[in-house]
């Protein structure tokens, strides 16, 4: 049976509280807190798939299969790809503060928006930011969504 939890969060830093505040402890704005309903199902659990393997299996067992790459645009970044992108694929990117991490992950995504949607990701940077950042960088920003 499912069961229902209201709790209260503040659509500037995520803070949760189960009752509404009128200023959010945590970044000190006001009126920033929306009600979320959120459902428990007691009843569901993980189970394993059948006919699951937990043993390991050699490497040669498996037969690779040729995967299509999407260019990013970028020669070298390709490289370093494989060849370029995989669909559904996750990449990180590391490196030094200020060497043009976000700059490239802008670039790469306007480059490769006409192949579908873009989903940006960040961990640091607030949703403004990136915006400045696209519009100094003349980047089309229909198809490209933020998730911080």
């Amino acid at each position: 049976m499912a069961k229902s939890k209201t709790v209260f969060v503040c659509n500037e830093c995520g803070y949760e509280s189960g009752k509404w505040l009128g200023k959010c402890p945590a970044c000190g704005n006001w009126n920033t807190f929306f009600e979320q309903k959120i459902v428990e199902n007691k009843n569901s659990t993980l189970k394993a798939e059948k006919n699951t393997n937990n043993t390991p299996q050699k490497l040669d067992s498996y037969e690779a299969k040729e995967t299509i790459r999407t260019s990013t645009g970028f020669d070298e970044l390709d490289r370093v790809l494989g060849g370029g992108l995989v669909k559904g694929s996750l990449i990180l990117l590391g490196g030094e503060p200020g060497i043009g991490k976000s700059t490239l992950i802008l670039q790469l995504c306007d480059k490769v928006k006409g192949e579908g949607q873009v989903l940006y990701v960040s961990g640091e940077e607030s949703a403004e930011q990136i915006k400045l950042r696209a519009d100094r960088l003349r980047n089309s920003q229909r198809k490209h969504f933020i998730f911080r």
